[in-house]
């Protein structure tokens, strides 16, 4: 199979039987299969791969257009219908693969009609994992309609964990920040949870709004309760969007917090160093007055000179102290 994958791009191919279970066919096997009145059609490719595309351009049977629209470089989470009660299905997936970040969401590109449902990625997905699982232990999709709605499910429940994570790490951040007065959370960190928050949220919501058109607009081939299952992929996502924004304001709350502490913190290192300032200040108008080097200066030739001059600048300071506690200032 790896070899069938570097030399065609195919990344598997399987033939449902109507049951729950599936089998699997090879490259070869594609041009001349005839599927029985049960069976459903799933082929997953990688789009990066030249044989795959050759294949989709020449021996798939869809148009220029629909080619054209599936290879496309950028894509994001849209619906399009086409003649013949067929759709064009392109989502996206939460990033697990290594080194990558989470909110970079992976691409599902997907052509599905009554009876055939093709599939094209260019970096691993675990969603299309989980449904071909589910397939080989004979508990996964019955119909080329069950199938978008596994891979949809197995999508969005990536994004439940995901949104479970941020929302953990932040109360993790928050409670810090309540117990310990001296905890100054990580900007960096908090910068990045919103940053991911930000990006989810960017695909999330087109990619609702596809499952409430799939609610809306049932094809012919959909199995009766299909509706209710996209109705609650919607809901499931409307819900997660909306922790996503409460993760977002969390943060900016959590941020703005910190930088209200700061400023409290200098404010009163302000106020310290502007008390110090003022008390000491007619002391060290007076030791300046009595240090210059010029005659007549009172006490000079005293012998108690010093004295004196200690007694006078701790009686200044005691008044000083006096008033700053009046003006309640201390």
């Amino acid at each position: 199979m790896p070899d069938e994958i570097g030399r065609t791009g195919l990344l598997h191919a399987l033939v449902l039987n109507g049951h729950g279970g599936a089998r699997r066919i090879t490259y070869a096997d594609i041009p001349s299969l005839e599927l029985a009145e049960q069976e459903s059609l799933w082929i997953h490719w990688d789009r990066s791969q030249a044989q795959a595309q050759a294949w989709l351009r020449n021996r798939s049977g869809l148009s220029a257009f629909v080619c054209d629209v599936l290879l496309e470089e950028n894509t994001r989470p849209r619906l399009l219908s086409l003649p013949g009660d067929e759709l064009l299905l392109f989502l996206r997936g939460v990033n697990l693969n290594p080194d990558a970040e989470p909110e970079d969401m992976v691409s599902l590109r997907v052509f599905a009609d009554a009876r055939r449902v093709i599939s094209l990625r260019l970096r691993p997905l675990r969603s299309t994992e989980v449904v071909l699982q589910q397939l080989e232990a004979g508990i996964g999709p019955k119909t080329a309609s069950e199938v978008l709605l596994g891979l949809a499910d197995a999508l969005t429940e990536r994004v439940d964990q995901l949104v479970a994570v941020l929302a953990e790490k932040l109360d993790e951040e928050e409670d810090r920040v309540e117990t310990d007065e001296r905890y100054t959370p990580p900007q960096d960190k908090m910068l990045s949870l919103r940053r991911q928050a930000a990006g989810l949220r960017r695909f999330l919501l087109p990619q609702r709004e596809i499952y409430s058109q799939l609610t809306r607009n049932r094809l012919p081939w959909f199995v009766d309760d299909d509706t209710d299952y996209w109705n609650e992929l919607s809901n499931r996502l409307i819900r997660y969007l909306e922790e996503l924004e409460l993760v977002r304001e969390r943060v900016n709350l959590v941020l703005e917090a910190e930088e209200r502490r700061m400023r409290e913190r200098m404010n009163r290192t302000m106020y310290l160093l502007g008390i110090i300032t003022g008390f000491f200040l007619p002391m060290s108008f007076l030791t300046g007055l009595l240090g210059i080097n010029v005659g007549g200066i009172p006490g000079s030739e005293n012998p108690y000179g010093f004295a004196i001059a200690c007694a006078l600048i701790g009686a200044v300071a005691f008044f000083q102290w006096r008033i700053f506690r009046r003006l309640k200032w201390v």
